[in-house]
């Protein structure tokens, strides 16, 4: 190469950068290649620059510190430019490096060491740059000073952005439109955007920036509908054309709003300014479209996006996910494969949440097949992702699977699997894992304490309740009051209604509507009755707006003293007056107080009155109420709903078998009988618990699994015949003159030939 340094500057110049780096590799392979001058080598490191190849840059770099010529080693330019150089490619060490060992720094020096720490993610090191850039005297520059204040934003640090701000209003580069932008977006970021905005309106110079800036603030704030202001009043001015950025933050406004309106018209704007087919702007545009419901027109603008990256696709197939549409979402996930994108977390993450169901565990067991093929199962959010679609698509087991098999789970793993072990009812394995965990983290959250209450409150555990109030006391939880409100619901669910009231009373002016509630229905359930609607009365005198389980309580109330008027006025004002529209729950509710009263013919019209289908709850309720007031017609009505609805639901035959007994129809009896038995329908096993030795033991009848069963049912024979010993006369389930029989004893000939 003749001469190797015009050769390097042409074909940097000439915008050739990896043509250029592979020029002055070759010079390797000369006997005697010719130095090369400063521009060539600061043509060099900016080339390394553009094409953020540090490999390239190191080898630049050691070039240089091996040059004859001392004078490139002391060189400030060439040094800014290296400092530049590495921040590019993501080295901030190297920058700092290259900047500590500079003989002579200048301003320039100063700001580019800061602005690659800045760049990398380094905010802190960047304003220890800062801080010490003025303790030596030295005037930072525009650039210095922007640097520092993106670093305050990134950091969220808004007292130290002030103090920034003053010292840029003390420097003759305060008003600098670099300095203002970035002031701007700091304010914004921090919550701030009022200050922010007074900032934009003093400056009297506004480049696109500072529009995109004010913009994007206000937009990420809640404040969507001043977003969209202020970028119409920026397209009024005619003096900026909107960019893709601007685009981006008016579509996520609308979207945030569910504005469609103003969507479509700023969709019109951004064809007008071809920026509809930008990757930056078409994915928020397609993301509009998706929060407002119109995924058509969400996939027809994702389509025309010229070249989708990997937020687009994700975007789009979060969208199908939030509405549902499993098989949408699997089609875009297979096409982004095809498109030699790999998809990362978001997207499995995406795909995992539309899984729900029994129907959608075959999807979500082929995205787990895939992040396992491509090693991204070991990340912990993905991990928690998977054990929450398993336990929605109620494998409990695979979600445990899981759980063990998470390398290093985090608070969201841990309280991800709890709360599956309360939602499928494995309760004693809640206590298995709460002490664990409670060995391994130093202090437990909110939500694992209250996953443990749901569990302590189905199986009555008094003793763990205590256990978990004291520890908020220990860790200064005591305050907390959705914990309080679980303690409250928890204790109450228990019986111990002194606690909970105790705890209620404590809270004071921090009561809101579920600790009323929760305090409400306790005392409804535990019989206290007329406690719940006094306490009712005390909250609507106290302006507490009552929310749908407060009714709940309302109405069990009623139902238990037999407040039937009461009840039904209060079921009738909850719309009108409340705005509480009337669910399942509530009408439930109804039917059980008016079947308590007696009134079976009122209750059998509520329910075909109801804006829904009765669930098997409603029937049982009238069908218990049958059995009490031996209303057969009504009973046989309630259990074929009841059996229409399950089959194979064996309270259902239970309860119409005893209403026959009652009332003397025993062919009607063994009928039922012979059915249940050519059914296969059996009664549910029960189950008990016992706490021993600090461990919950758990027990199911005629269950031969617990590891010492034979000696369980050895004591419980021996037990038995103890009793008989002592007097104890079995409960006789039916009577019929001077026989007594158990009836499910019998087969139907026996019962046709003792009772028929």
């Amino acid at each position: 190469m003749q001469n190797p340094n015009g050769t390097i500057l042409q074909l940097y110049h000439s915008g050739r950068f990896s043509a250029a780096l592979h020029a002055f590799q070759s010079l390797s392979s000369c006997p005697t290649p010719a130095p090369l001058s400063a521009a060539t080598y600061a043509a060099l490191v900016a080339a390394c620059s553009r094409l953020r190849s540090l490999s390239e840059a190191r080898l630049v770099h050691r070039h240089i510190l091996a040059s004859p010529d001392a004078r490139l080693v002391r060189n400030t330019v060439l040094n800014n430019h290296l400092i530049t150089m590495y921040g590019r490619c993501a080295a901030p060490d190297s920058a700092h490096l290259v900047f500590d060992e500079m003989p002579v720094k200048n301003p320039v020096s100063w700001a580019s060491v800061i602005a690659a720490h800045v760049q990398n993610r380094c905010s802190a090191d960047a304003l220890g740059l800062f801080s010490s850039m003025l303790r030596m005297g030295t005037a930072p520059d525009q650039f210095a000073l922007g640097s520092a204040v993106r670093a305050c934003a990134e950091l969220g640090d808004v007292g130290v952005g002030r103090q920034v701000h003053a010292q840029a209003m003390k420097s003759a580069n305060g008003s600098d439109l670099i300095v203002q932008n970035a002031l701007v977006t700091m304010y914004s970021k921090s919550g701030l955007v009022g200050d922010g905005f007074s900032l934009f309106r003093r400056m009297r110079e506004k480049d696109p920036i500072s529009w995109g800036s004010i913009i994007a603030g206000f937009a990420q704030q809640g404040c969507e509908t001043e977003a969209l202001k202020i970028f119409s009043e920026m397209i009024a001015e005619g003096m900026h054309h909107p960019n893709e950025f601007h685009f981006g933050s008016v579509f996520r406004a609308c979207g945030a709003l569910g504005s469609l309106e103003h969507g479509e018209q700023i969709h019109s704007l951004s064809v007008k300014y071809r920026l509809d087919r930008n990757s930056h702007a078409g994915c928020s545009l397609s993301d509009m479209y998706a929060r407002c419901k119109k995924l058509e027109s969400a996939r027809r603008v994702f389509y025309r996006i010229d070249a989708p990256d990997l937020v687009c696709w994700n975007s789009i197939i979060n969208g199908c996910s939030v509405e549902g549409l499993l098989n949408d979402a699997m089609v875009l996930f297979s096409e982004m494969r095809d498109s030699d994108l790999r998809p990362d977390g978001i997207t499995v993450r995406g795909l995992l949440c539309a899984c729900v169901g029994c129907d959608a565990l075959h999807h979500g067991r082929l995205v787990h097949s895939y992040l396992v093929k491509f090693g991204l199962d070991g990340e912990v959010s993905v991990c928690n992702s998977l054990l929450s679609m398993y336990a929605r698509c109620m494998d409990f087991s695979s979600a445990m699977d899981v759980f063990n098999e998470t390398r290093e789970p985090d608070a969201v793993t841990w309280n991800s699997i709890l709360t599956a072990c309360v939602q499928h009812q494995h309760l004693d394995v809640v206590f298995k894992l709460f002490n664990l965990l409670h060995r391994s983290v130093p202090s437990l959250d909110r939500i694992s304490l209250n996953n443990v209450l749901s569990a302590s409150a189905e199986l009555g555990y008094i003793e763990m309740v205590k256990q978990v109030h004291t520890y908020t006391f220990k860790v200064g939880l005591v305050n907390e009051t959705m914990l309080s409100n679980g303690l409250i619901d928890t204790y109450a669910k228990c019986g111990s209604l002194d606690d909970a009231t105790k705890i209620f009373e404590m809270m004071g002016t921090n009561c809101d509507v579920f600790s009323w509630s929760s305090l409400i229905v306790g005392y409804a359930q535990s019989g206290y009755a007329r406690k719940a609607l006094e306490l009712f009365m005390r909250m609507r005198s106290l302006g507490v707006k009552p929310s749908h389980v407060t009714f709940v309580g309302v109405l069990t109330a009623c139902s238990r003293v037999g407040f039937v008027d009461e009840g039904c006025y209060y079921y009738s004002i909850m719309e009108p007056e409340h705005g509480i529209v009337p669910t399942r729950e509530h009408c439930s509710c109804v039917i059980d107080l008016l079947s308590r009263a007696g009134r079976l013919t009122e209750a059998a019209k509520f329910v075909d009155q109801m804006p829904f289908e009765p669930d098997i709850v409603m029937w049982k309720t009238l069908l218990a109420a049958s059995k009490t007031h031996n209303d057969v017609e009504m009973g046989k009505r309630a259990a074929e709903g009841i059996l229409h609805l399950d089959p194979s639901h064996s309270a259902a035959y239970v309860l119409l078998c005893n209403i026959y007994a009652a009332s003397g129809d025993w062919k009607e009896f063994a009928r039922l009988k012979k059915a249940m038995r050519s059914s296969g329908v059996r009664k549910s096993p029960g189950k008990s618990w016992v706490k021993l030795k600090g461990e919950l033991k758990v027990f199911i009848v005629e269950d031969r699994s617990h590891p010492e069963s034979e000696e369980i049912y050895t004591m419980l024979e021996l037990v038995g015949m103890e009793m008989i010993k002592a007097g104890y006369v079995p409960k006789l389930s039916c009577k019929h003159d001077s026989f007594d029989h158990t009836y499910s004893d019998l087969s139907d000939e026996e019962m046709l030939t003792e009772y028929g």
